[in-house]
């Protein structure tokens, strides 16, 4: 393996080969390079700014004729209250995939039934469903900003391609026409390759 490809500054030995497994089993899967410097813009996202800095590691493309999609690996800056209210800090390193959509949703925050989460509702005040998918509404959580906007950009395909995420722990959060996915958890294979498999659908639908 290239470890030049990898950022593992700070890491310690299981986080490094937790982040090598995981680069190894992304280009077993898909076919991936390093992209150029790109601005995600991610502090746009609401799902992002609860923590007191949220620092791009490591980006990686998932590769498509249709357009490419995004693996992040992010380091998550924050401070926990000790019980004697000493602030600590610690950083996460979590997975987020990142896919730029054909249409424009406006503003989307897409949770299931069994994450918690906290919701501003002045930007996310209108919760939506599709009468006519119902197993679609009865897994999902959708508030938009725009709820004409984002009926016409939540296409059935869109909606197959969120039924066919198996996992149950992400969070998806779209502004406009960038969606980010992630579940919050350590950087593994695991936890990843669930995350890059849904963008790279995604990516197959601006065809």
């Amino acid at each position: 393996m290239n470890n030049s490809l990898l950022d593992t500054t700070g890491l310690t030995d299981t986080e490094t080969e937790a982040f090598e497994a995981t680069y190894q089993a992304l280009k077993e899967e898909f076919r991936v390079e390093v992209p150029g410097y790109i601005d995600f813009q991610l502090e746009q996202f609401e799902a992002l700014n609860h923590h007191k800095a949220v620092n791009l590691r490591d980006v990686f493309a998932i590769k498509n004729q249709c357009g490419d999609s995004y693996l992040l690996f992010v380091d998550m800056d924050t401070y926990h209250a000790t019980p004697k209210q000493n602030p600590e800090h610690y950083t996460e390193y979590q997975p987020w995939a990142l896919a730029y959509l054909k249409r424009n949703f406006g503003r989307v925050f897409i949770r299931t039934e069994t994450i918690i989460d906290k919701i501003r509702e002045i930007i996310f005040p209108v919760e939506l469903d599709f009468k006519e998918d119902k197993p679609f509404s009865d897994r999902f959580y959708v508030l938009t900003d725009d709820k004409r906007k984002t009926e016409l950009a939540m296409t059935q395909e869109f909606r197959d391609a969120m039924m066919a995420i198996k996992e149950t722990d992400f969070v998806v959060e779209i502004f406009e026409h960038t969606l980010i996915i992630g579940n919050r958890k350590p950087i593994t294979p695991q936890n990843s390759l669930y995350l890059a498999d849904f963008v790279a659908r995604l990516a197959e639908l601006k065809c």
